[in-house]
Order: C-alpha cells, then sequence, then structure tokens
C-alpha cells in the first residue's frame, strides 16, 4: 500500500459487526492473568496500534517511548557507542546528551564528509535542526558503522531512511507524527527486530512508556499525517519564494529552493521537501525577536509540526548552538492558507523594518 492508504488503514482492529472501528482508549494498568502481557508497563494496546502504523510506515519494526527524549536516550544507552560522528549543528536536546555523556567521543561531521568520518555509530539528522542541511543518508550509510536519523523534521511521508541504509530511525512523535501540539512521546523504528526488542527492554526497564491517552492521540493524528504534511509543505514551498524576494529577509533557508547547498540531496532523497524553513531578516537578531512578538496569526512558540504555523528566533535560548545564527527564525508552516499566512508574515516584517 501506498504510505497515505497506511496512515489510514494500518493499526486497526479485526472487523467485527458492532465492535468499534478504531482502537478504543485502554485505560488500564493490571490486566487479567493468563496472556503475553500481563501489565501494562510491559507493553499497551493503544502503543501497539501507533508502532503498527509507524513501523509500516517507515519499513521496520517501531517502538513508542514516553516522550523524544526518552527514545534517543535508549537508543545510544543499546547501541553503547564509545564515538558517534553528528552535524556540526543538530537539535539541541541530542547534543545535550551527547555532551553528558563523557566517555563518547564526539567527531562532527560536515555534510558531505560522513562517508569518511571515523566513528562507532553515525548519528544523523536530516534536515537538520534548526538549520536545515540535508545529509545523503544512502552515502553516510555505505560503511557498517551503524547509522541512526533522525527524521522528525521530514516525517516518512518524505523519506524513508531504512530503506536508504539506516538502522534506526528517531522520532519526536510530538510533533509532525501526531500534529496537534497536544501531547509529548517519541520513538525509535529498527530494521533488526532484535534490536527493537532490546529497545522495548530498556522502555519497560526505565519506564519510559507511554500513555494510553497520549498513544490514542498520536494514532488519530496518523490518520491525516500524509494530508497535513503535505498541504504544509505545499505552504512553506509559497512562503519561501516570497520571502526570498522581499528586501526584509536577507537569507531564505528552505531545500526546496534551488540556491539551498543540498537542493540536488533533497530532492534526489526527499519524496516531499518539508515545511519547516528558516530565514534570517535584514535587522538580524533584533528584527527576528520583533518579528517573533509582532506576528497575530503565526504563534510565537518553541514548538513545530502543528497543524498551526509557528515561529521563533532559536538563539533565545541558551542551550541552542553558537553556530546558528542569532538572527536565525525557525518557521513550522502549518495548514492555514497560504495568504493569510503571508499577509501576517509581511505586516511583521515590515514593522521590523519601520522600528530600525
Amino acid at each position: 500500500m501506498q504510505r497515505a492508504t497506511i496512515t489510514v488503514a494500518a493499526g486497526r482492529p479485526d472487523p467485527t459487526p458492532d465492535a468499534p472501528l478504531n482502537v478504543p482508549v485502554e485505560f488500564a494498568s493490571a490486566l487479567v492473568a493468563g496472556g503475553d502481557v500481563g501489565y501494562t508497563r510491559h507493553d499497551a494496546g493503544n502503543s501497539r496500534a501507533f508502532e503498527q502504523v509507524l513501523g509500516a510506515l517507515e519499513g521496520g519494526h517501531a517502538v513508542l517511548f514516553a516522550s523524544g527524549m526518552a527514545a534517543i536516550t535508549a537508543v545510544l544507552d543499546v547501541l553503547a557507542p564509545a564515538s558517534v560522528a553528528r552535524p556540526p549543528v543538530f537539535y539541541s536536546g541530542t547534543r545535550a546528551v551527547l555532551d553528558a555523556r563523557s566517555h563518547i567521543r564526539q567527531v562532527v561531521c560536515e555534510p558531505d564528509a560522513w562517508i569518511d568520518a571515523d566513528a562507532d555509530l553515525r548519528w544523523i539528522e536530516s534536515p537538520t535542526n534548526p538549520d536545515l542541511r540535508v545529509i545523503d543518508i544512502t552515502a553516510a550509510s555505505s560503511r557498517d558503522t551503524p547509522t541512526v536519523v533522525d527524521s522528525t523534521f521530514a516525517t516518512p511521508i518524505a523519506q524513508r531512511p531504512l530503506a536508504l541504509g539506516a538502522e534506526v530511525v528517531v522520532h519526536s512523535v510530538s510533533k509532525y507524527l501526531s500534529g496537534h501540539s497536544d501531547l509529548i512521546l517519541g520513538a525509535a523504528v529498527c530494521r533488526d527486530p532484535e534490536l527493537a526488542a532490546r529497545l522495548r527492554d530498556h522502555r519497560e526497564l526505565t519506564g519510559a512508556i507511554a500513555g494510553p491517552m497520549e498513544a490514542w492521540l498520536a494514532l488519530r493524528g496518523m490518520r491525516t499525517l500524509d494530508v497535513r504534511f503535505r498541504r504544509a509543505a505545499d505552504n512553506a514551498r509559497v512562503l519561501a519564494e516570497r520571502l526570498s524576494g522581499h528586501a526584509g529577509v536577507q537569507k531564505v533557508i528552505w531545500p526546496g529552493l534551488a540556491n539551498h547547498p543540498d537542493h540536488a540531496v533533497a530532492t534526489r532523497q526527499m519524496d516531499v521537501i518539508g515545511p519547516m524553513l528558516s530565514a534570517i531578516p535584514t535587522g538580524g537578531e533584533s528584527a527576528a525577536q520583533a518579528i517573533s512578538e509582532s506576528t497575530r496569526l503565526w504563534t510565537h512558540a518553541t514548538s513545530l509540526g502543528g497543524v498551526e504555523s509557528t515561529l521563533e528566533r532559536r538563539r533565545r535560548h541558551r542551550f541552542e548552538s553558537p553556530l546558528v545564527d542569532p538572527g536565525l527564525l525557525r518557521l513550522s508552516v502549518g495548514i492555514e492558507d497560504v495568504e493569510d499566512l503571508w499577509a501576517d508574515l509581511r505586516q511583521a516584517l515590515e514593522a521590523a523594518g519601520s522600528s530600525r
């Protein structure tokens, strides 16, 4: 089945007369003895249903966690590398986890240097957060070294890293997969079922399990992933092109633009260029902050991947990489009418320009 169909059809109960069409929320801790589970810290019906959908989309075996950070931590703990190759700029939470493990040697790799990276594990983020570099996953996975890809910005609608050579894909389910800015979850998807089983054991022992309501909400959000992601990506294309021609914008970063340094890789590797884009206004840091605080439809917020459009100046966070331009605005484009989104951005850009 095509991915758009999988998002709707997978993870449903067998059709039974008068039974629910969807998996209902299962509020339970204790289970009647005699089955394979026994206790919901070991496994749970709502988590299994979500895992079936994500696993089918990615072409692997999915494990749902209580957060994206729990998934990242579990993968690093289970694979236990002595050294990790990683991008110069990537998600600050992942960098903090690596920095806290002083026994792990970090090898910084530019986008075109992954083939020769000397490390036990390759941790790829593509596109990277928030500078939107796109890494050639096939080339980076060409050696025997295990490769993990954080595909949160792309989702399986845009790219399938396991099919490109990676061993593990991680996601912040809180973002595009669930899509409504109302839950915290994470996931890892493995090509090898034995590795997935080890991650399940880690989840059970650390208690990093998903609650039934969050898992149910995430599954409901997944049903519209394909249409949400494509609509938002179409909006991002229009906005990237218009921002590129605006006098108040110094630089637009979106892999779908021909002037992006990884445009060729992105168009070859990704089925859809996603809805995340970044921009640096002409006035730099002060203009970026002013724009963030003067939009009316766009929400000034730190998360991303919801149906609503959000933006923020990433360097306002003390934990963001110093390699990120202080004036960089990260925009998560939603599914609103693109003309309304553009009108709001334009008025904010003009207000920031007039205040200089």
